[in-house]
């Protein structure tokens, strides 16, 4: 079992065919991760990525979409080890590793809302999901 493990998952009302742009501007990996050295390892297309990870924590990480209803669930995967220097004390130990899968597990849930956003931004409460055909600059209600 590794010392950093997050899962966290967002519903996205779209296509999950839509996913595959927004995950692919790799412009937007240095933003979302800026410590990280990410290399793809396995690209599902609609259905997500698959990173290595290097940098202050070495694992992996992935975002997996499985369609639901009329849009997706955007799952976030990191399994890693912290490297660097690391207290010896118990609770230290404890309170830092805590601290490094919180700072994780918060950047993963803003990279998973700033794309629920960007693919659902012209789509009103209550409308059907953001078709693949309207692609990421959304459907225009009339």
């Amino acid at each position: 079992m590794t010392s950093i493990q997050v899962a966290d998952e967002t519903f996205v009302a779209a296509a999950p065919e839509l996913v595959r742009e927004a995950l692919g501007d790799r412009s937007q990996w240095s933003r979302w991760w800026p410590d990280l050295d990410l290399a793809v390892i396995e690209d599902r297309a609609a259905s997500g990525l698959r990173w290595s990870v290097a940098g202050p924590v070495e694992g992996t990480m992935e975002v997996w979409c499985e369609p639901v209803m009329d849009g997706f669930v955007l799952h976030y995967f990191l399994h890693g080890e912290p490297l660097g220097h690391l207290p010896r004390k118990p609770r230290a130990l404890y309170d830092e590793l805590a601290e490094v899968n919180r700072r994780r597990r918060v950047a993963g849930k803003a990279m998973a809302f700033e794309i629920k956003a960007r693919l659902e931004r012209h789509r009103a409460a209550g409308d059907p999901a953001v078709a693949a055909e309207q692609g990421m600059t959304g459907g225009v209600r009339g």
